[in-house]
Parts: C-alpha cells; sequence; structure tokens
C-alpha cells in the first residue's frame, strides 16, 4: 500500500512540475491548430478522485487479507491444538509401551535365570545319580525328552535308588585283601554306605579303594561280615561308613615323631639336635653338681676327727681322696691353717670364686639353647608362611593338599622350638641355684674346718 501512494504521489508531482512548466513558458502555438484550454484545479479533482477510488479499493483488499489471515490463524492453531494432543498421546503410547517392554524384558531375564537353575538342578541330579551308578545319560528318552519329562525321570530314578539304599543286598564281586591280592567272594551292600566281603581267603568290612573298588580295612570285622552272610543276630556292627563308593579311602597316616620331626624341614632339625644337646648338658652338668654336693659332707666327715688331733697333713691327704670342688676348697683352707683368720676367709672366697667357673659349667649353654630353640621355631613359621603363598600364587587354594607342607613347616617347627626351650629353660634355671647353693656348702664346710681347727685350742686351754 505504502508503495502505491509512493507512486501515486511521484506522478502528481510530475503531472504538476508539467503544468508548471507549461504555465510559466508559454510557447507560440502553431499556426492553424486550435490550443485547449487546460485547468490545473479539474486535474486535481480528476487525480484526487482516482486516488481516492485506488484508496478504498486497497482498504478493502486490505480488510479481506486480514480476515483471510485471521482464519488461516485460527485454523492453524487448532491443527497446531490437534497435532500437540495427538504428541501427548503418542508420548503416553511410547511410555506405556517401554513399561510394557521393561516388564517383558524382566519376566524374560527371570524365566532364563528359572531355566538355568532348572538346568543346573537337573544336571546336579544327574550326577548324584551317577555317582550311585544310576545313568541316565544313554537314555534317549531322557536326552530327547523336555524338562517335565527328565524332572519326573530323575524322581522315579532317585525314589527307585532311595529303595536300594534302604536294603541290604548280597551279589558275587571281587575285592582286595590287605597284602594287595584281589579275590572272589560275596558282596554285602548295605544300602550305599557300607560293604561287606566274604572269601575264604578273607573277610571283614570294606573300604572304597577307587573306581568302584574295595579294599579290606584294617579293623577287619570278620565276625560281622559272617554274620551278615549267614543272616545271624549279632549283638556288635563293626561296620565301615563310606560317603562315595568311587572315591578311594586311603588309611589314617600312623604318627610318629620322626615323620613329625620330618615336617618341620631343615629347621626342626636344627631345633631338636639343639634339644638334644641341651639334655646332654643338662645330664652333665646335673650329675656332676650331685656329685660336688655328696662329696661336701663326705669331706666334712673325714676331716673332723683327723682335726680335733691336730693331724692337719693327714686331713690334707684324707681330703685329696675326693675329687671336686669341694675337696679343692677345703684342701686349700687346710694348708693355710697356721695363718690368721682373716686371712684364711680370704683364701677360701678366692677358691670359691676360682671354682665358679667349673660350678657353671654349661650353664650359660643350656640357657643359650634355651632362647635360640623359640626364634628358630619363629623362623620356621615365618618360612613355612612364605612357602603357603607361594604355593597360593602359583596353584591357588583349590587343593589344600597342596598347601599342608608349608602349614606343617609353620606349626611344627614352632611347637618344637617350645618343646626344647621350656625344659631347658627350667632345668636350666633350677640348676643355677643348685650350684649357688653348693658354693654356700662349701664355704660353710670350709669355714667349719677352720672353726674346728681354731677353736678346738681355745677348748683345750680352757679346759
Amino acid at each position: 500500500m505504502s508503495r502505491h501512494l509512493k507512486l501515486i504521489a511521484v506522478g502528481m508531482m510530475s503531472a504538476l512540475s508539467s503544468a508548471s512548466l507549461t504555465a510559466q513558458t508559454p510557447t507560440a502555438p502553431p499556426a492553424n491548430i486550435p490550443v485547449p484550454s487546460v485547468s490545473v484545479e479539474d486535474a486535481y479533482r480528476k487525480e484526487f478522485a482516482f486516488l481516492t477510488a485506488q484508496k478504498r479499493e486497497l482498504s478493502k483488499q486490505i480488510a479481506g487479507l486480514k480476515t483471510e489471515s485471521s482464519r488461516a490463524q485460527s485454523r492453524l492453531s487448532a491443527s497446531i491444538a490437534q497435532l500437540q494432543t495427538q504428541v501427548i498421546a503418542a508420548q503416553n503410547g511410547a511410555e506405556r509401551l517401554s513399561s510394557d517392554l521393561n516388564v517383558a524384558d524382566q519376566a524374560t531375564l527371570s524365566n532364563q535365570e528359572t531355566s538355568d537353575l532348572l538346568q543346573a538342578t537337573l544336571a546336579q541330579a544327574q550326577i548324584t545319580l551317577e555317582a550311585y551308578g544310576v545313568g541316565l545319560e544313554g537314555d534317549a528318552t531322557y536326552s530327547d525328552g523336555t524338562d517335565d519329562i527328565k524332572l519326573k525321570q530323575l524322581l522315579r530314578s532317585g525314589e527307585a535308588l532311595l529303595a536300594r539304599s534302604s536294603s541290604i543286598t548280597k551279589a558275587p564281586g571281587k575285592f582286595y585283601l590287605n597284602d594287595g591280592s584281589e579275590v572272589d567272594g560275596q558282596l554285602i551292600q548295605i544300602g550305599n554306605v557300607a560293604t561287606f566281603g566274604v572269601s575264604a581267603e578273607g573277610s571283614g568290612a570294606l573300604a572304597p579303594a577307587g573306581g568302584g573298588s574295595f579294599k579290606l580295612w584294617r579293623d577287619a570285622a570278620a565276625d560281622t561280615a559272617q554274620a551278615l552272610a549267614n543272616g545271624t543276630a549279632i549283638d556288635t556292627l563293626r561296620i565301615f561308613l563310606y560317603e562315595n563308593p568311587n572315591t578311594a579311602v586311603s588309611e589314617p597316616e600312623v604318627k610318629t615323631v620322626a615323620g613329625e620331626v620330618a615336617k618341620g624341614g631343615l629347621i626342626g632339625y636344627v631345633i631338636v639336635c639343639l634339644g638334644l644337646v641341651g639334655l646332654l648338658l643338662i645330664a652333665l652338668r646335673a650329675a656332676f653338681l650331685s656329685s660336688a654336693g655328696s662329696s661336701i659332707h663326705k669331706i666334712t666327715e673325714a676331716v673332723q676327727p683327723l682335726l680335733q688331733q691336730r693331724r692337719v697333713d693327714d686331713a690334707i691327704v684324707a681330703t685329696k681322696r675326693f675329687k671336686g670342688s669341694a675337696a679343692r676348697v677345703v684342701t686349700s683352707a687346710l694348708r693355710n691353717l697356721d695363718r690368721d683368720r682373716d686371712h684364711l676367709v680370704d683364701i677360701v672366697s678366692e677358691s670359691i670364686l676360682h671354682e665358679n667357673t667349673r660350678l657353671n659349667r654349661f650353664g650359660a649353654i643350656i640357657l643359650m639353647i634355651a632362647g635360640v630353640a623359640p626364634l628358630l621355631g619363629l623362623l620356621g613359621t615365618v618360612t613355612g608362611m612364605i612357602q603357603t603363598f607361594a604355593v597360593i600364587t602359583e596353584f591357588g587354594t583349590s587343593d589344600p593338599k597342596l598347601l599342608a607342607g608349608g602349614i606343617a613347616t609353620a606349626l611344627v617347627t614352632t611347637q618344637l622350638g617350645l618343646i626344647v626351650a621350656i625344659p631347658c629353660l627350667l632345668l636350666g634355671n633350677l640348676l643355677g641355684g643348685w650350684a649357688e647353693r653348693l658354693k654356700d656348702d662349701m664355704e660353710k664346710a670350709a669355714l667349719s674346718v677352720i672353726n674346728m681347727f681354731k677353736v678346738q685350742p681355745k677348748l683345750a686351754r680352757a679346759a
């Protein structure tokens, strides 16, 4: 619309310019041509009327366009609202479908887990029955059947096995004797927990030897086997119970001192050697102290009558007949009886100090063994644990027998160390106390000899 108005304004301006130029620049009309009279006001009226008509036409067009635009906008708004409603409905439907899909996925997962559990249960039941000799692998009905058929057949097989397990059956068979020879005889099966064998070469309770075979157990129970074979009653049922007839049962290991020490390895042998050395030294020291203790009283009894008679040389000779620390201390006192008493006491003390090394012989070594043995046991424990962790690192923990060696070394060495240390420590301290008492007794014996010699003249003079 503005563009039309601009064009009309430009046309009016052009017309006015042309009229003005015509009016200002009159030209002489050519001859014989009539000049019309031009009225500017009429021209303006015509132009104004024309523009007014165009304005009304354009206004009508604009009003029509607005009406049409409003109608189109209303139609579009209704379409948008309808589309929004459809979008919301579609979103709600998608959410419902997603929820249904999650429920379906969960149901599928649950069904899969149930199916896996059922298959595992069937496989476990089949393996369990096979362990008792009930094989279903070659049965086409079982192999090609559905899970329902397999479950029913397993239950029937289990019931039949339970019925057989609750009865005693007799059948010819073979078993091994204690010397390893195989003999023919009669097998008496008590369910799936015990078996007896009867033959001319030997009878008794049987133990699984592996692969479904049996061997005669060390506790033969021949009378029980014969009674079961003959169907007679017995007072005591001597039986060997087992869990699985296909798994070999080994006889329990007979434990010996050498076998237990061998579990400790090199460190165990070292501890045992130290213990034997400690016991030997304890025995030697005990014998030495016992001899020294018994000679003290004998020396005193031998010297006393001679000193009463003032026979010092004979007393020295009598003392020399005895050996040991006590004899040397008393002899030292007898040789110096002519000295004053204070000097004699010093000589006796010096003699006892000189004999101190002999009286304490082996004492330090015994206590050292008592201190070293637990440390060696601790070293064995650490070594055994290192071996155990090395085995775990290489083979894992699936087989406990692989770990037995390291654990045995760890425990046995500690036990041996304590077994050696406790007696050595206890007896070493007791022998040390015994030695101190002997020193006191030797000092008392020497002082008694001195008193016998020094006091006797005073008593004679007083009499």
